[in-house]
């Protein structure tokens, strides 16, 4: 277990504690995200916000592949918001940190940063907002006990 504050990198266990950690994932830069100036284009961001967010999940035994049956929910995203810092080129290997920023009674907030592994230079910061629905008529209600529980670590 880091520090508080500190990262927890995708690979590694942790045991649940009571400080704040930040999920940390490294990605490579790759052809495909890259646009005809040879810079990650702005809407390939996503791709490396959705692993880091997918392993967070992971990382805090709640995969969604099992939260959305075992709940009978669906998390659908209703903000995202970027600030893009630098370029990341063809091949750079990038540290994409998330962590949850706000959770509410029916709303989870992540928060992402992406920096350069080599100089830690700040490509990008993000936002997306989830909100819960019922499954069958996407109606609002309220985040699971357990969701929320099992996520608290990650609140920083």
């Amino acid at each position: 277990m880091r520090a508080l504050h500190g990262d927890i990198h995708a690979g590694e266990s942790a045991h649940a504690a009571a400080v704040s950690e930040r999920f940390s994932v490294e990605e490579p830069v790759r052809w495909s995200d890259v646009d005809i100036a040879g810079v990650v284009c702005y809407g390939a961001f996503v791709r490396f916000f959705e692993i880091a967010e997918s392993e967070l999940m992971r990382a805090a035994g709640m995969p969604y592949g099992k939260v959305f049956d075992r709940f009978d929910i669906w998390l659908p995203r209703v903000r995202y918001a970027c600030d893009f810092r630098a370029p990341a080129r063809l091949d750079e290997r990038l540290n994409v940190s998330a962590w949850i920023k706000r959770m509410g009674e029916r709303s989870i907030a992540f928060a992402f940063q992406i920096n350069k592994k080599d100089d830690a230079e700040l490509v990008a910061e993000c936002e997306i907002v989830l909100v819960c629905v019922e499954r069958k008529t996407w109606a609002s209600r309220a985040l699971p006990v357990e969701l929320r529980e099992a996520l608290k670590r990650f609140l920083v």
